[in-house]
């Protein structure tokens, strides 16, 4: 995948990361992009919002996308690397890849996927680690549970 292209769609998540800090949310966003680039689904980090532990980026632009015969060479972009459940879902459901905003604060199951054939693409990109960075400093609470560490 090149750069310019991966940038272009971390973008749609960004914007949806900004979306959900405003909302007084988890600043994470995420979208699925199908095979031939068709932008399938957007979500961001609702568990805050909606009071419901399972409402990850990663899970709302999978839940937006609506159900899709397969999801081979689909690609998950989101802001922060995918904590665990959500790398079970790329699994469960054969996403092919996934593009990483920023793995500085938090590294989830990156790792794990690439090792079971899943391409990752981290971009380390700047205003993904900076928004999460303050985000983490302002709301140390919060970001310990979304994380999974109280």
């Amino acid at each position: 995948m090149d750069d310019e292209k991966a940038r272009q769609w971390l973008a749609t998540a960004l914007g949806e990361a900004r979306a959900g800090l405003a909302e007084g949310g988890v600043p994470i966003g995420a979208a699925l992009y199908g095979a031939d680039g068709v932008l399938l689904g957007r979500g961001r980090n609702r568990r805050v919002q909606g009071r419901d532990p399972s409402a990850h980026a990663e899970t709302e632009a999978f839940r937006a996308a609506g159900r899709q015969r397969s999801y081979r060479g689909t690609t998950m972009v989101t802001t922060l690397s995918p904590c665990w459940y959500c790398s079970g879902l790329v699994r469960q459901f054969g996403i092919s890849r996934v593009v990483v905003g920023e793995a500085e604060t938090f590294r989830g199951g990156q790792d794990w996927l690439a090792e079971h054939g899943v391409d990752v693409v981290v971009l380390d990109d700047r205003e993904c680690a900076a928004l999460m960075r303050e985000f983490a400093e302002k709301h140390p609470e919060l970001w310990s549970e979304d994380i999974g560490r109280d």
